[in-house]
């Protein structure tokens, strides 16, 4: 039985894209797969409450300009925690 699915985005600089979700939008990496040097391609994987999405900079890994559909409880406080840390967003929930 199938019991999760988890989203895949393809980034090009792993700790750009570390940094970012880390500290602006507050998940926590759970792992990481360096198989080849320590500024090679990386795959890893990040949380925040239930949601998982994992992140690669393989070549073959994802597709640029990927989304995802967050379901959250309340829109409106989500908008102004990102908003406090200065997060760039295009269409407010208002």
């Amino acid at each position: 039985m199938i019991k999760l699915a988890i989203p895949l985005l393809h980034i090009s600089d792993p700790l750009l894209a570390e940094t970012f979700n880390r500290d602006k939008l507050s998940f926590t990496k759970t792992f990481d797969y360096r198989p080849f040097r320590a500024d090679g391609p990386c795959y890893f994987g990040i949380m925040r409450d239930d949601i998982r999405i994992h992140l690669s900079s393989f070549p073959e890994d994802g597709k640029a300009g990927g989304a995802i559909v967050l379901v959250v409880d309340d829109v409106d406080a989500l908008y102004k925690e990102y908003s406090q840390k200065d997060i760039r967003i295009v269409l407010s929930p208002h």
